[in-house]
């Protein structure tokens, strides 16, 4: 079965919507695609829905945006099957309002400078759970400020470092790793390489707080693969693959299915998952 395990719709910072995702990725020939939005399952149930008429297998999932505290670095933690996911919309609310309430302040510093207005930004953001980045960047290319989202105004102005970049609240990568196993899920680190969190990684895997590591990602650095197969197989971690999937608001664009998932680890996944269900 091919499956891309790590893609975002518009309920988030993508740009498709679910059913838009899940006809993508059956036009390309995948067999199964995980849903995966930032801090929210919000686009699950309806991409589920548009799997079962297209006969394509939706997996649902969600990308959690937490920090180490100790090293201050920021650690992505990808969550498949949850069985009571009750307990990780508790964990959504916590971060949903704080990430709303900076990029709103980030907007209010943009349009002391550029004639965009929240109600134009806000149209963008309509779909998702919370305004992004991406909104107040698509806003200003409709206006013929830039021609990219991740381009150089962006860097400018929201990027790290950015003059109106407003930092928010994270959650504990520890505690969010705890409560996705609480909720029956397969927790997966997203692309290490992306934040630098492999020393995380590594103290992760050692107290076995992770079930798998994302292996097979766009922005994977050649230096850190041999520390990330060491840690899979030392640690006998799930190895997973996925695209980071984001359609026209990608960072480096990419198609559904660019990177994906071996069997063997998806069946792994599946059994892991039955598991914790019981």
């Amino acid at each position: 079965m091919t499956a891309d395990l790590h893609c975002h719709t518009y309920c988030s910072d993508g740009s498709s919507s679910p059913e838009e995702l899940v006809a993508y990725a059956k036009q390309v020939g995948l067999e199964a695609v995980a849903i995966t939005d930032h801090d929210t399952l919000a686009g699950v149930s309806r991409a589920v829905a548009e799997g079962d008429r297209l006969g394509i297998m939706v997996i649902p999932g969600v990308e959690f945006s937490t920090m180490d505290m100790q090293r201050g670095i920021k650690v992505h933690l990808l969550c498949y099957l949850p069985t009571r996911p009750g307990i990780l919309d508790a964990l959504c609310k916590k971060i949903l309002p704080s990430r709303d309430r900076s990029f709103r302040k980030s907007l209010e510093k943009v349009a002391e400078n550029y004639p965009v207005s929240q109600e134009q930004v806000m149209l963008y953001a309509a779909n998702s759970t919370c305004l992004y980045q991406v909104h107040i960047m698509r806003a200003l290319i409709e206006m013929g400020y830039t021609d990219q989202i991740y381009g150089s105004l962006y860097r400018e102005l929201l990027g790290d470092g950015g003059s109106y970049k407003i930092s928010h609240t994270y959650l504990d990568v520890w505690e969010t790793a705890a409560c996705i196993r609480k909720a029956g899920g397969v927790c997966v680190m997203a692309h290490p390489s992306v934040y630098h969190s492999i020393e995380t990684m590594k103290d992760m895997a050692a107290k076995g707080m992770l079930d798998g590591i994302e292996h097979h990602y766009p922005r994977m650095r050649e230096e850190d693969t041999a520390i990330i197969e060491e840690t899979i197989e030392r640690y006998h971690l799930i190895p997973t693959g996925g695209t980071d999937f984001h359609g026209a608001y990608s960072s480096l664009p990419r198609p559904v299915g660019f990177c994906t998932t071996q069997d063997d680890a998806l069946e792994r996944i599946f059994a892991l998952a039955a598991s914790r269900s019981l």
